[in-house]
């Protein structure tokens, strides 16, 4: 901080010291006796000097050229000599009345004799009123100058004065009338003489820059302005503000080149010396008010309204008193200047220091105006340029702009900011409820299946089981309702504790008990290591058992695999219960927002368990309301510890409960019905069923082991095979070794949902060749969107109708088996049709022969009658056939059409003899005869095809590889693009196709215009 502020006073500084040169009089020497001698002065072209040093005063008289008040015609008695510029106090007797005072300043200057051009003079400030002779002429002046009081006029404005010397010498007059008291009257300051035009071109640049800095100043106050009416508007500080360039303008104009006064001469000359002097002392009294303020809590309340008090008596003072008194005014007008000068950029340094927001804006913009200030005192008694420096205001009045627009736009970012959370608070609210939906509809579908499996088969022995399984599913989806209602009560104060003795042990065991079955798809060991010595605790058995099952059903949510270790120990008098899993784990920022309500791990479609998010913050406030504090610790991908603490049961406690509380409590039923699942089989075990093997395949995925069972004893009535997986993956994984008719899954899964899974699938099988059932309760237009755009073919909203459910996977499957059969019979097809030209010419090269060579003859339709047969089998409808039989039809085809075009088809294969492969039929044989006639014949001198089989290790890769023409890039993208239009490649397609759906990945190639083409593919071993 101090670093930027340093080279911010060097680099100010440094430009205001430039500009003093580069603006500053021409070097010369000064007057003496009244003659300043020019002749031996090497001038510019364009000069401007500051006729300083002594000139003769005449006190109490007016020169006149042509009476006994001439120069020439007065005694030495009648002249003083003063320093101009300075005050002419020291030419008057002492003991006089100097209230009122005139005179005559007398200057003789010396010109060598070539000076004839333009000249001019331009007063500074001369007080209170001037005339302007040369040579005995009167050229101007400024108010009127008289001998006595009554008939003189103030009016302290400088300007500029031109002549043509008609001589070498000038003899310069200057009538001064001043009225004051305790004033430095007289010239106080330089006069100046220069060609004409050099001093109208410095005039104009200064007043120039005054009017640069005024129209700055009045664009930053009519932003304060029109931000006070239309923004939030913190009224004090912009109304200081506006106070605050509105003076400084004010006194930039009636300062220096007395602009405002040449504007609006009607002022008269007492009324701006006032004006003058509270600008000045506005300024200094806004910039204070202007950081009380912005800072109140740093702003010396008692030293600011002492300052108020004083400036509003200083005010009535100026505004009150004659014009005399200004000299009084202008003392304490310095203290007015530095007091704020000196004191607010320590207090904004010390803000600054201690890391406050956008200060050092504000120090900038204080540090140039006592900058400004301080050089003002040095002009005033030192160094008086020619021209008016603005910069320093112009970066104080930027950097206060700075400053506000830095608000705002921290103002705006934490808008911003805000309307985030407060949209991420609305997605919660909405997951909440559409995560809500889902934890309701899930029971409800299952009640409503359950029932109808029941009255669509009523002799089923099963029923009891499932009436039972529909009993516990209704007692999980009240519990839901009861966390519902316990975060109202508990957010409103009225739930009540019912504290007695409590062994930590058996509630324990039996909140265990019930999640067991919870976990039984998962490879997940329960531990309990509390000692059998641990006292009882003083607790509401209830709220307890809803405390240690809420943390342990998290703990399974959360947990794959591993350990779930519940342990207690005393810490501080009280019993330290913590519950630690071997999952997933949690980083620091879900760590701290773990316990608000409706907060998940995640709360998009793959949250892991579901869930409302109610069941940690429900947690919480229960054992606060216990005396205790429930505390969490955890490593992402090590698991999770949770530990909350209660007091331990006093003598004083019954041992024995009311009747009320010894029966079954309705947390521990609903608890136990929310778990209780009805198969006594583990989930994932295939139903031991006899199946036809023309039966369709179904996979269900859904991460709820409830939803699998309902979805199974819905589907098994009809004649489906049915796996179960868990999660997208397993459901991938079983993709890999097994062909299904039907995908059916649940959207809200973990890990994966179930348009990721969507997703990944369609990569493979397109939506004819593998249909996709979704089943969710999150039925917005956006999510059934969602799921037909990740390329699902049907969506059900959840509780389905049973009878809706078999209807839409029975045409699901019909339609996945004709797609099938489709597939295979259009290869089929695609092999039993000929074109007639290759039947025709076969035929005519047969005859040919007969006539050439009957052995080649007989050869040659002893191969022909094979490619027919072959053709024709039907077991190019089979899944996958040997490789050698595919190879079979494949060397009847190219001996063909090799007698046919003999050295224009040269055939080489490279095969493996050792490699054993299954492969989908007609596989090769297309991809050759693509070879053959759109490649190697399309060249006149024919080429090579060579058939290559190469043993991979876990695969074998075939590939056919020609010399013939070639394609371009944009021809191979299309042959395999199944939209594409036209006909040729269809047998590509169609060979590509079925390959993804056996082996997921299809056909490589690879193509050269002009040098050839080849095709590969891998078939698993």
């Amino acid at each position: 901080m101090l670093f930027i502020l340093g080279l911010f006073l060097l680099t100010s500084v440094g430009i205001r010291l430039l500009w003093n040169q580069q603006y500053a009089p021409t070097q010369h020497v000064e007057a003496v006796r009244g003659v300043l001698d020019l002749r031996d002065s090497h001038l510019p072209p364009d000069y401007t000097i500051a006729l300083n040093g002594e000139w003769e005063f005449f006190p109490h008289l007016f020169l006149q050229q042509d009476n006994g008040n001439s120069p020439a015609a007065l005694p030495d008695s009648a002249r003083r000599y003063v320093q101009v510029p300075g005050a002419w106090k020291s030419a008057f007797p002492e003991g006089e009345d100097r209230s009122f005072r005139f005179g005559t300043y007398r200057l003789c200057i010396l010109l060598s004799d070539d000076n004839r051009q333009t000249l001019g003079i331009r007063t500074t400030t001369i007080k209170f009123a001037s005339d302007i002779y040369v040579n005995g002429r009167h050229l101007s002046g400024s108010g009127v100058t008289a001998e006595e009081l009554r008939l003189f006029e103030a009016r302290n404005v400088p300007y500029t004065v031109s002549f043509e010397p008609d001589s070498s010498v000038i003899e310069l007059w200057i009538r001064v009338s001043d009225h004051s008291v305790l004033e430095k009257g007289g010239i106080t300051g330089s006069v100046l003489l220069g060609t004409y035009d050099d001093l109208t071109r410095t005039t104009l640049l200064s007043i120039g820059m005054q009017l640069l800095l005024a129209v700055v100043l009045l664009m930053h106050g009519l932003f304060a302005v029109i931000i006070y009416f239309v923004g939030p508007r913190p009224r004090k500080a912009l109304s200081s503000f506006f106070m605050l360039v509105g003076c400084t303008i004010v006194g930039v104009l009636i300062d220096d080149d007395r602009v405002l006064l040449v504007w609006m001469p009607s002022i008269p000359g007492e009324w701006a010396v006032k004006l003058l002097i509270l600008s000045y002392a506005g300024t200094a009294v806004f910039l204070i008010r202007l950081f009380h303020h912005l800072f109140p809590e740093n702003g010396m309340p008692r030293a600011y309204r002492a300052c108020m008090i004083v400036s509003f008596l200083f005010v009535w003072i100026v505004l009150l008193s004659p014009v005399q008194y200004s000299a009084l005014f202008s003392k304490l007008l310095l203290f007015f200047m530095l007091l704020p000068s000196a004191v607010v950029p320590i207090l904004l340094l010390r803000l600054a220091m201690q890391g406050k927001d956008d200060v050092i804006f504000l120090l900038i913009s204080a540090t140039s105006v006592a900058a400004n200030v301080v050089w003002a005192a040095v002009k005033i008694n030192y160094w008086n340029p020619l021209t008016f420096y603005p910069f320093d205001l112009i970066v104080a009045f930027l950097s206060f702009a700075a400053f506000w627009f830095k608000r705002f736009f921290r103002a705006n970012v934490q808008a911003e900011k805000l309307a985030a959370e407060l949209l991420k608070a609305d997605k919660v609210k909405d997951d909440f409820l559409a995560n809500t939906s889902h934890e309701l509809r899930n029971p409800l579908h299952g009640i409503i299946n359950i029932a109808q499996s029941v009255l669509d088969d009523e002799r089923n022995t099963q029923n009891p089981q499932k009436l039972q399984l529909l009993v516990n599913v209704g007692r999980r989806m009240s519990l839901m309702l009861g966390d519902l209602l316990d975060v109202t009560r508990l957010k409103e104060k009225t739930v009540r504790l019912q504290p007695g003795r409590v062994n930590l042990q058996s509630v324990a065991s039996g909140v265990v008990d019930m999640l067991r079955y919870m976990s039984e798809a998962k490879p997940i060991r329960f531990s309990i290591t509390i000692p059998d010595s641990f006292p009882d605790v003083r607790a509401d058995e209830n709220r307890l058992i809803q405390i240690l099952f809420n943390l342990l059903h998290n703990a399974v949510k959360f947990t794959n695999e591993g350990t779930i270790e519940i342990r207690a120990r005393s810490r501080d008098n009280c019993a330290f219960i913590e519950v630690e899993d071997s999952g997933i784990g949690m980083d620091d920022s879900l760590q701290r927002r773990v316990f608000r309500p409706y907060e998940q791990g995640d709360a998009g479609v793959t949250a892991v368990g579901g869930g409302l998010g109610l069941g940690l913050s429900i947690c919480k406030q229960l054992v606060e309301l216990h005396g205790g504090v429930l505390e969490v610790g955890s490593v992402p991908g090590r698991g999770s510890v949770f530990g909350f603490t209660l007091p331990f049961a006093e003598e004083s406690d019954l041992r024995d409960q009311p009747a009320y509380l010894r029966n079954e409590t309705v947390v521990e039923s609903e608890t136990a019905a929310a778990v209780s699942l009805l198969s006594d089989k583990p989930i994932g075990t295939e139903t031991e069923r006899a199946f036809a093997g023309s039966k369709p395949h179904l996979l269900i995925v859904d991460d709820d082991p409830v939803n699998l069972n309902i979805l199974e004893s819905i589907l098994t009535q009809e004649q489906y095979e049915i796996t179960k997986a868990l999660n997208g993956m397993e459901a991938i994984s079983k993709l890999e070794t097994k062909h299904y008719d039907l995908i059916i899954s649940d959207v809200m899964m973990p890990h994966m949902s179930g348009y990721e899974l969507t997703r990944g699938i369609r990569a493979r099988f397109s939506v004819s060749e593998l249909p996709i059932l979704l089943l969710t309760a999150r039925s917005r237009t956006e999510d059934i969107d969602a799921g037909f755009l990740a390329g699902a073919n049907d969506y059900v909203t959840k509780p389905v109708d049973a009878l809706e459910l078999r209807a839409r996977v029975r045409a699901l499957t019909e339609l996945k088996q004709s797609v099938h059969e489709r597939l295979r019979m259009e290869a089929a097809w695609l092999q039993a049709q000929f074109q007639p030209h290759f039947l025709f010419n076969t035929l005519n090269s047969i005859s040919a022969l007969g006539d050439i060579d009957t052995d080649r003859m007989q050869l040659l339709l002893e191969k022909f009658g094979h490619y027919l047969r072959t053709s024709f089998e039907f077991h190019h409808t089979e899944h996958i056939i040997p490789l050698e039989r595919e190879l079979e039809l494949v060397r009847s085809y190219l001996y063909i059409e090799k007698e046919r075009f003999e050295e224009r088809l040269q055939v080489s294969l490279e095969l493996d003899e050792s490699l054993r492969l299954q492969l989908p039929p007609l596989t090769i044989q297309p991809i050759v005869e693509n070879a053959v006639r759109h490649g190697i014949l399309q060249r006149p001198g024919g080429g090579t095809i060579r058939i290559r089989t190469t043993d991979c290790g876990s695969f074998g890769e075939i590939a056919i590889i020609d010399d013939g023409v070639g394609m371009d890039e944009n021809r191979v993208q299309s042959l395999l693009d199944s939209t594409a239009d036209g006909r040729r490649g269809i047998g590509l397609r169609n060979t590509d196709r079925r390959l993804r759906q056996h082996y997921g990945l299809g056909l490589s190639i690879q193509s050269i215009p002009g040098k050839g083409t080849t095709v590969s593919y891998q078939i698993p071993k």
